[in-house]
C-alpha cells in the first residue's frame, strides 16, 4: 500500500483529508478522551466515516488469522507528506465566518494536550482571532491530563476572569468541543443544538424536521426543542449511532452531550473545531453572545454513576437491578428517564438518571448503582 503520512493531526483532520484526496481508508491512533495508555487505533473509510463494528470485528479476525509474528517496520521512518496539515487548515479557515463590521470574538481555548495544538493556534492565527491557548505542549503521556472536554472548569474559569467572548475545550483528538459562555457558564453539546437548530429552522436550512441525539441526551433539550417544533430522535450512545440515524432520516445536525456535533452538511465526521467555526457563525448571524444563544435551555438535573464490574454480566438478568430500575421508571414517569448500559471501552456499568427534582435523582441513582454493585460483588 501506498502511505500518506499527515503527522500529528486531529481525527477529524484525517477523515477529511481521507475523503477529499479519496484515500482508501484513514488511519488514526489516538486516546481520543481517554488517558494516554489507553491508545487505540481508529480506522476510517474512504468517505472519512467510522466503519461499522461487524466491519472492525472481520478485520481483528484477519489481522489473528495472516499475523506471522514478523516486526513491523520502524514507524519513525515515516515522514509527514508535504500539503497534508496545510489541506486541513485551508478547509477550515474557508468555514470561518465573515466578522464584516465586527470584531472577531477573542477566545480562550484548551488543547487539552492533544492533536489540536498542532492545527488551532495556527487556525486563529490565520483567522487574526484573538486567543488564549491552554494545554497546547503535549509530551505523549498528559493527553486529557486534567484538562480539554473532560474537564473544562478551568476554561471556563479563564473566560470568566479574561473577559473573552468564549471558551472552547477539545479531547485529545478534537472530535469534541465543550464550551463556556463569557461568564463561565459551562455549555455542552445539548447546548449546541439547543442554538443551533432554531436558527437553522427559522432559515429554512433544518432538513429531516428534526435533531438526532443520543440515550444521554437531556429531557430539558428534548422539551425545549419540542417547544419549537422540533422533534428529537434517540439513538444508542455513540457518534456512529447518530450519524447511522441522521443519513437514515434526512437529518442534518445530531450530536451528544460530550460535545461531539455532526453537521452532516459540511462534513459527516464530528469535528470539534469545525463545531467552533459554526458557533462563531452562529454569533456573527445572529448578533448575539453565545451566553444569550443557550441561556434559554433548562437541563434537568442528571448524575451518572460509574460502577466498576469484573465481567459484563447482562443487567437485565439480575432481579435486583430490574427491579430498582423499575421502580425509578415508574416514580419518574415522563417527566424523567434512567439509562442503565455497560460502558463500550472500560469495564463499568454506566447508570444515569435525571429528572426534575436533584434529590429524586441522587436517591434514584445511588439505588441502581447500590444493586449493580451488590450483585457483581465489587465495592
Amino acid at each position: 500500500m501506498e502511505i500518506a503520512y499527515a503527522g500529528v493531526i486531529t481525527t477529524p483532520g484525517v477523515a477529511y483529508l481521507t475523503r477529499h484526496h479519496g484515500f482508501a481508508a484513514g488511519i488514526v491512533v489516538s486516546a481520543s478522551h481517554n488517558p494516554f495508555d489507553d491508545n487505540g487505533i481508529k480506522v476510517l473509510s474512504s468517505s472519512g466515516t467510522k466503519l461499522s463494528e461487524s466491519t472492525e470485528i472481520e478485520i481483528e479476525k484477519a489481522l489473528r488469522e495472516t499475523s506471522d509474528g514478523a516486526s513491523p517496520e520502524d514507524a519513525s521512518q515515516l515522514e509527514p507528506s508535504a500539503g497534508l496539515l496545510e489541506d486541513y487548515l485551508n478547509y477550515l479557515a474557508s468555514l470561518a465566518p465573515e466578522t464584516g463590521r465586527h470584531r472577531a470574538p477573542r477566545l480562550v481555548v484548551d488543547c487539552a494536550h492533544g492533536a489540536s495544538a498542532h492545527v488551532v493556534p495556527a487556525l486563529l492565527k490565520r483567522l487574526n482571532i484573538e486567543a488564549s491557548v491552554l494545554n497546547a505542549r503535549p509530551d505523549g503521556r498528559n493527553i486529557n491530563l486534567n484538562c480539554g472536554s473532560l474537564h473544562p472548569e478551568k476554561m471556563a474559569e479563564e473566560t470568566r476572569c479574561s473577559g473573552a467572548d468564549l471558551g472552547v475545550a477539545f479531547d485529545g483528538d478534537a472530535d469534541r468541543a465543550i464550551f463556556s459562555t463569557n461568564k463561565g457558564r459551562i455549555a455542552d453539546g445539548d447546548h449546541v443544538l439547543f442554538a443551533v437548530a432554531p436558527h437553522l429552522q427559522e432559515r429554512g436550512q433544518l432538513k429531516g424536521r428534526g435533531v438526532v441525539g443520543t440515550l444521554m441526551t437531556n429531557l430539558g433539550l428534548e422539551l425545549a426543542l419540542e417547544d419549537k417544533g422540533i422533534a428529537l430522535r434517540r439513538t444508542p450512545v455513540g457518534d456512529k449511532y447518530v450519524l447511522e440515524e441522521m443519513l437514515r432520516s434526512g437529518i442534518n445536525l445530531g450530536g451528544e452531550p460530550s460535545g461531539h456535533i455532526i453537521f452532516a452538511d459540511i462534513s459527516l465526521a464530528g469535528d470539534g473545531i469545525v463545531t467552533l467555526m459554526e458557533i462563531l457563525r452562529l454569533m456573527s448571524e445572529t448578533e448575539k453572545p453565545f451566553g444569550e444563544l443557550v441561556g434559554g435551555l433548562k437541563p434537568f438535573p442528571q448524575l451518572i454513576r460509574n460502577v466498576k464490574v469484573p465481567e459484563k454480566v447482562p443487567l437485565d438478568s439480575i432481579p435486583e437491578v430490574s427491579a430498582a430500575i423499575e421502580d425509578c421508571r415508574k416514580e419518574l414517569g415522563k417527566r424523567g428517564r434512567v439509562v442503565v448500559r455497560y460502558s463500550g471501552t472500560e469495564r463499568l456499568a454506566r447508570v444515569m438518571v435525571e429528572a426534575e427534582r436533584a434529590e429524586t435523582v441522587e436517591r434514584h441513582a445511588q439505588r441502581i448503582a447500590a444493586a449493580i454493585e451488590g450483585a457483581l460483588g465489587v465495592g
